[in-house]
This record gives structure tokens, C-alpha cells and sequence, in this order.
């Protein structure tokens, strides 16, 4: 027996490991926490470091953006005469060299370009691109709509609108005009594209266009037959473009299409530039040589009704009013003919 002063001890037990349990964490050397919590002397002063660089950037980024539209509004505040790189600098309150690479960059992406003396600096088809984009949904295609209309229901022929897109057009809107179904005629779908040297809606508004954009555009080479007929150098291009702008009205003479033959007329901004042009296409064996003339100026007044209504200018002066007569409907074995330009 034991006295009431003496006890048992029994040897102290260990806890069993189980093999699944991992080992407990320890402490990194210079660290004041366990592995994957930040040091108060290392990884939070890299963490502040990362984060203040990334805030910079990001101002830097905005900074550039800002200067970017700011130099942009200049342009369009000084218009065709444009601005020196030296007074976008003045204007700006920034270093030459910074508004020079800025200037390339917009010049690449075809916002910018220089002055016709090559001194300064003007605004480029990108700048008209935008505006068009804001003016064409809510202005071009609402007021044209209705002038189509009544443009086909005079000629009884197919309306269509295009925008200009680069050396491209992109049909906006079109209008049919009243027919019966087995009668042939021309149609173009809404979102398609052709080359604009072919077509009179591109031919419309290149007119308009400077001729230092019509050598970017084309450069010096060969421009790509569609048919016999198709103006194949810029050379000629150019000399059509002139041709056009005097009388207001571009002819597609089955360039784009073999057996089509289309009239098309720009509508023209307060700027004087082309921001859409309306057209009329028919089929070669229903048009009268001395019709197309007729088709032309009524074309011309109705685009210049639509350039009005907007407060654009004339591609021309005021034309004396003539009665256009529906063409002869020609009888083919094709309905519809793909190609209207």
C-alpha cells in the first residue's frame, strides 16, 4: 500500500503522428510571420512597390489618351490649315519628342496626317470615320430613307446607300422599287462590301477625297479588274474622280458587274467631304444610253436634298430640274442580278 505522501508516475506519452498529418509550418529566416504571409521588411514593401508601379502605368496610360484627344480637338478647332508638331507642343504643355511619337502613332492608325506643304499636321479619314459613325445611324439613313423611296418609285429602279470604308464601301440601306416578282432586277445585301474604284458610290465619294489620300489608299499599282470595263490605274481614276466632281454623278458602267449599270451621287457634310453616297442600278438592256444622263442629275438632286436636310453642301451647283422617265424594263430569264454598285 501506498503512504498518503507518495504517488505514482508513469512515464510520459507521446502523441502518435498520423502519417496523413503534415508538419507544422515554420518560420522563413528574416520573416515575421509563416511561410505565405508577407514580411513586414520584404514582401509588403514588394507588394507596395508592384502595386504603386501598376497605379503609374495606368495614369501614364490615361495621361497619353487624354493628350491624344486633346490634340485631336485642336485639329479639328484649327481645320485644313492644321498645327505644327511645335504648336501642338505649345498647345499641349508637352515635350516635342512625346507629341512627335504621338503624332506617328495617330498617323499610323490613320487619324492624323500631314498638310498638303508637309509642315504641319491636319485631321485624316479616321476622324471622319467617327463622326459618320454618330451622324450616319441617327441622320444619313433616316433622312435618305424616305428621299430613296421616292428616287425608286420615280425611276423604278433599286436605291441603295453605302458608306466609304478605306478603298472599300459597305451598303447601309436599300430600296426596292415596286415590281412584280417575275420582272428582273438588282439587288445588293445590307453589311456587304466591294472595292470603291468600281462602283459609282465609291467613285462618288473618292471624288471628294484628297488626292494625297487617293495615292495612300491605291499607291501606285495596278488596281484589280472585276470586268472588261473596270478603270485598272490610279492615273485614270484620278481623271475620272475630276470628271465626277464637275458634274456631280458617278456611272458604273458594268465595271462592277457584267450587264449592270449604276448612278450614284455623294451626300456631302458642312466640310465638304462625302459622308455616304445614294445610287440608282439597273440593267444594262433597260438603260438608254440618253437616259443615264437624266438618271444622273435626278440622282445628284436627290443627294443633294438629303445633304440639305442635314446642312452639308452640293456636290454641285443647283441643277435645272428634269422629269426622269422609268427605263424600259428589260425581260431576261434572271430575276434578281447580284452586284448593284
Amino acid at each position: 500500500m501506498f503512504s498518503s505522501t507518495e504517488c505514482v508516475r508513469f512515464p510520459p506519452t507521446r502523441a502518435r503522428r498520423t502519417p496523413s498529418a503534415a508538419p507544422p509550418p515554420r518560420r522563413s529566416a528574416g520573416c515575421c510571420a509563416y511561410d505565405g504571409i508577407p514580411s513586414s521588411r520584404t514582401d509588403i514593401r514588394r507588394s507596395a512597390v508592384i502595386s504603386s508601379r501598376a497605379v503609374g502605368e495606368g495614369r501614364a496610360v490615361a495621361r497619353t489618351a487624354g493628350r491624344a484627344l486633346d490634340l485631336l480637338m485642336f485639329l479639328v478647332e484649327r481645320g485644313q490649315n492644321g498645327l505644327t508638331a511645335r504648336e501642338l507642343a505649345h498647345l499641349l504643355g508637352a515635350p516635342r519628342t512625346s507629341v512627335a511619337d504621338l503624332l506617328k502613332v495617330l498617323e499610323n492608325k490613320g487619324f492624323v496626317a500631314p498638310t498638303a506643304e508637309g509642315h504641319g499636321w491636319r485631321l485624316d479619314f479616321r476622324v471622319a470615320q467617327l463622326g459618320n459613325a454618330y451622324l450616319h445611324e441617327f441622320s444619313v439613313r433616316e433622312v435618305g430613307r424616305a428621299a430613296m423611296r421616292e428616287l425608286s418609285r420615280r425611276t423604278g429602279l433599286t436605291t441603295q446607300m453605302a458608306v466609304l470604308d478605306h478603298s472599300d464601301i459597305v451598303y447601309i440601306e436599300r430600296q426596292d422599287a415596286s415590281r412584280r416578282l417575275s420582272e428582273p432586277h438588282v439587288i445588293t445585301d445590307i453589311g456587304s462590301r466591294l472595292p470603291a474604284y468600281c462602283t459609282s458610290l465609291g467613285k462618288a465619294m473618292l471624288a471628294f477625297v484628297p488626292d494625297d489620300e487617293i495615292d495612300r489608299l491605291y499607291g501606285a499599282g495596278q488596281l484589280v479588274p472585276r470586268t472588261k470595263n473596270t478603270i485598272t490605274t490610279v492615273a485614270r481614276l484620278k481623271s475620272e474622280l475630276a470628271a465626277i466632281r464637275r458634274r456631280g454623278y458617278a456611272v458604273d458602267f458594268e465595271e462592277t458587274t457584267e450587264g449592270v449599270v449604276c448612278i450614284g451621287s455623294p451626300i456631302l457634310g458642312a466640310d465638304g467631304r462625302a459622308e455616304a453616297a445614294i445610287s440608282v442600278a439597273g440593267l444594262r438592256a433597260g438603260l438608254a444610253s440618253t437616259a443615264i444622263e437624266t438618271l444622273g442629275r435626278t440622282v445628284a438632286r436627290t443627294a443633294s436634298q438629303v445633304s440639305s436636310a442635314r446642312g452639308g453642301a452640293r456636290a454641285v451647283p443647283k441643277l435645272p430640274r428634269t422629269h426622269a422617265r422609268p427605263p424600259s424594263r428589260a425581260v431576261g430569264r434572271r430575276r434578281r442580278i447580284r452586284g448593284a454598285a
